[in-house]
């Protein structure tokens, strides 16, 4: 076999893993924010002053916040069970020594200080789990994109052939919820007289880079032979593609029905397409072809999977833009917030009943069908990995109560309502705003060059494939590459955001 076609086959016919798998490692990147929110506090509290190096807080962030995901989808994925217990350990030894350590003056009864925490005012308009959420999702993409080539990745972790839940699987959905979350819709910004119109336009100027992306995606992949999956997407799309199409068809529909009913048009969308896919053969067309063995003839046929999927995806993302709508509601306080991660937590419990309903008596989880099973599986998940994060901000914020003065990038600055604020206290307290460079840290970062990190990383991806027999590399060398990829990526981030740069042409 040539060298294209063993690496085709490596990353082809597999089955993915475990949804308690998938849900563990979930995990890990809360933990890895909280325990860098608790070292800078810790940090704050023995040296008075927050760490202002640029050059060690990069190295912090990278150290605490990425390599230990290398770690885990590499050579401690067979350990991936003990991962989160021993991270959560070390976090609660970190806070254990910061409650006992605080300052004298400080020491209030811990009654009071968990009543203190729940009165805490947190700015309604900037809810940095979402940030988070969508950084993390790309940096995961990027260590998986790359880290599939090598043996070292387990073959359970990549895309599933037909059936079956790969970490990479879940990776697709979570982009489109991710992009759901911070759409005009959702963010309620309106252009004119007509602002659902207005969108539209907008979002049809907005996804021509997308299209161009994929476009040049294409043409470089064919150009130079590169090895490809032709069942994820088909022989000439990708999920640029799918990310533009679905943007455009979500704002149509979004300026004709009201935005808060999108939850039903995700449902309507997505029972529909799979009763489609039960009753007739367009299930068999996009797993077999027209011809029953295959055939990839006509444009139909070569692109059936990722044509066909959108309709699954665009379920995906009109039910995201209604999470994003609840997310928007106006909670400004800590208890507020607990109650919503209530609900959320409660949203999943059922959105898994459903998905076990799905699996048993519809259809499984397919990624390349993206049916109604695959749907409800992205949606219990990113909710899941959202909430976990809304779960480590309000601990954060619990534990700068402790230390006063002290304070975390992308976490929620805590004080009292506008309304009894001085002048004073407004000026002297951070907001935490994205577009301050007060607290420059690798999330802020990434942030805000999503799509460059992102084509960044596909870039490097093509390149190392190219120089390297991923195929035969042994754990040292592999482990090497994916830090030295990983990490220029984030500089090349990191050096942007620190001289104020936003490479956003559209």
């Amino acid at each position: 076999m040539s060298q294209k076609h063993l690496k085709e086959a490596f990353i082809s016919n597999l089955n993915g893993t475990s949804l308690l798998e998938i849900s563990l490692g979930l995990s890990l990147a809360p933990l890895c924010l909280l325990c860098r929110g608790l070292l800078l506090i810790l940090y704050y509290l023995h040296y008075g002053k927050p760490l202002s190096s640029r050059k060690y807080s990069l190295l912090l962030d990278f150290l605490v916040l990425v390599s230990p995901l290398l770690f885990s989808c590499t050579v401690l994925s067979q350990i991936m069970f003990l991962l989160p217990t021993i991270i959560a350990a070390f976090c609660a030894g970190i806070f254990s020594k910061i409650y006992s350590q605080r300052k004298q003056e400080t020491r209030v009864p811990f009654r009071q200080i968990v009543q203190d925490f729940q009165k805490m005012y947190l700015d309604p308009e900037y809810i940095p789990a979402i940030t988070v959420f969508r950084v993390y999702v790309n940096v995961l993409t990027a260590i998986s994109i790359l880290a599939v080539d090598f043996p070292q990745y387990p073959r359970r972790y990549a895309k599933a052939e037909t059936y079956g839940t790969g970490v990479m699987d879940l990776g697709v959905g979570a982009f489109i919820f991710g992009n759901a979350l911070v759409c005009p819709e959702v963010r309620q910004k309106s252009y004119g007289t007509h602002p659902k119109f207005s969108n539209l336009a907008r979002q049809f100027c907005s996804v021509w880079p997308l299209v161009f992306l994929g476009i040049g995606r294409l043409l470089s992949v064919k150009s130079i032979e590169y090895h490809e999956h032709t069942s994820e997407y088909g022989v000439h799309w990708n999920f640029f593609f799918t990310l533009a199409c679905v943007r455009l068809a979500a704002s149509l529909l979004l300026a004709v029905i009201p935005k808060d009913k999108s939850w039903i048009v995700a449902i309507s969308l997505a029972v529909l397409y799979q009763l489609i896919l039960n009753t007739t053969s367009l299930k068999m067309f996009i797993l077999h072809g027209s011809n029953g063995r295959g055939t990839r003839v006509g444009f139909l046929n070569a692109n059936r999977e990722g044509l066909l999927s959108l309709w699954g995806y665009l379920a995906i993302y009109m039910a995201s833009v209604q999470v994003g709508l609840c997310l928007l509601k106006c909670r400004s306080s800590v208890k507020g917030w607990m109650e919503a991660a209530c609900f959320l937590l409660l949203t999943v419990l059922v959105l898994f009943v459903c998905l076990h309903v799905a699996q048993a008596y519809v259809d499984p989880v397919s990624r390349r069908l993206a049916n109604l099973a695959y749907s409800i599986w992205v949606l219990a998940h990113c909710l899941t990995f959202f909430t976990w994060f809304v779960v480590t901000d309000l601990a954060l914020v619990f534990t700068k109560l402790l230390v006063k003065g002290s304070s975390v990038p992308c976490c929620w600055n805590a004080g009292k309502p506008p309304n009894t604020r001085t002048k004073h206290d407004t000026e002297a307290a951070p907001t935490g705003r994205e577009g301050k460079l007060s607290h420059i840290c690798l999330i802020s970062a990434i942030n805000k060059n999503q799509l460059l990190f992102f084509l960044l990383a596909n870039v490097m991806t093509g390149t190392v494939n190219i120089l390297i027999d991923t195929i035969h590399s042994k754990a040292v060398f592999t482990l090497c590459i994916l830090h030295l990829y990983m990490f220029f990526n984030c500089l090349i981030m990191y050096i942007l955001h620190a001289k104020n740069i936003v490479l956003k042409f559209w």
